[in-house]
Formats: structure tokens, sequence, C-alpha cells
């Protein structure tokens, strides 16, 4: 009885020093901050030399602004354009333009049929549902083509190289590529 009752105090105290230890408290991971929509538009590094950045590059509302003296019909479309998306749940953008010829920095985009340029707008949208619904009826006069529709010069998709959403136009003069991505 007395060997009974020695290993039943040793499963016991074996019992409890094998407790579950207790897990040690982590801080809760924070987000990832987002890049700045300024920083996610072309830079004077991304871009070929003999580009320069245009006057009004920068903030959406600085560029409308810039039209307003020299193209004030263009900067009334694209003031309506940006409301629009505004609307739809966009809460910055920024569009940085470089060309080869300073008269294409105050006309309308591939306008300028001499002058070489690159132009990257960037919209932030308060959640991906918003930005997805305003990228699907258009941005800036940009619609995604309709599901099959493939004219000449269009891409769709994966062979884009640019995801899924994404689309490219090639053809003489303009090459254009539109997508959309969470930065």
């Amino acid at each position: 009885m007395v060997r009974l009752t020695a290993l039943a105090v040793a499963v016991v105290m074996a019992g409890v020093c094998q407790s579950t230890p207790q897990p040690v408290a982590s801080p809760t991971p924070s987000p990832s901050p987002h890049t700045a929509v300024a920083d996610a538009v072309l830079q004077q590094g991304d871009v070929p030399s003999g580009l320069n950045l245009c006057t009004g590059s920068g903030p959406f509302d600085t560029y409308i602004t810039n039209l307003q003296s020299s193209q004030p019909e263009l900067a009334g479309r694209l003031d309506d354009q940006w409301l629009s998306l505004r609307t739809q749940g966009a809460t910055g953008a920024a569009i940085s333009l470089f060309t080869s010829d300073n008269s294409a920095c105050t006309a309308e985009l591939a306008a300028v049929s001499k002058a070489k340029s690159a132009a990257a707008f960037v919209a932030v949208f308060g959640d991906e549902g918003q930005a997805d619904r305003a990228w699907q009826t258009g941005v800036l006069g940009f619609t995604p083509p309709a599901p099959g529709e493939l004219p000449p010069g269009l891409s769709r998709g994966i062979p884009t190289g640019l995801g899924l959403s994404a689309w490219t136009y090639d053809r003489s003069p303009v090459r254009l590529a539109c997508w959309h991505t969470s930065v």
C-alpha cells in the first residue's frame, strides 16, 4: 500500500510538472503601410533619358489646375472624370507626365504625335471592391475591353505580363498599358 501511495504521489507530481506552458503574448502585427500615391506613379529613373518631367505632375488636383489656363476644356473633362472616381470611392490620385516636347505637357495624352512621352496615373480607393468597380467602368476614359473583344493591337490578361485584369494596346504611335493592383 505504501508503494501504491508513493507511486500515486509520483504520478501526480509528474503530471503537475508537465503542465502546458502558457503561450507568450506577442504584439498584434500592424498592417504594412501602403505606398504613397505620389510614389506609385512613374519616377524620373523609370523613364528613358530625354524625357523630362512636366510641370503639374503630382497630385491630380494640381495637374487639373495647371491645365485650366491653357486647356480649359481638357481640364473640365478631367475634373469631371476625377469627380466620378471620387464618387466611386477614390480618396487620392497622382499623375506623372514625362515628354521630349514641353508642348505635350498640356495636351491630351497622345495628342502630340511627334513627341515621345510616358504617363502614369494612380488612384487610391478605400477598398478593393470600390477600386474594381471603378476599374470596370473605366478610368479617365480608358475602359477595359469587353470579354472576348480583341481588336488589332490589344492584349488582355496574363499575356500582358501585368496580371489578369490588365490590358495593353500597341498601335503606332500609341502604346498603352492599363492594370489595377494593390500597392
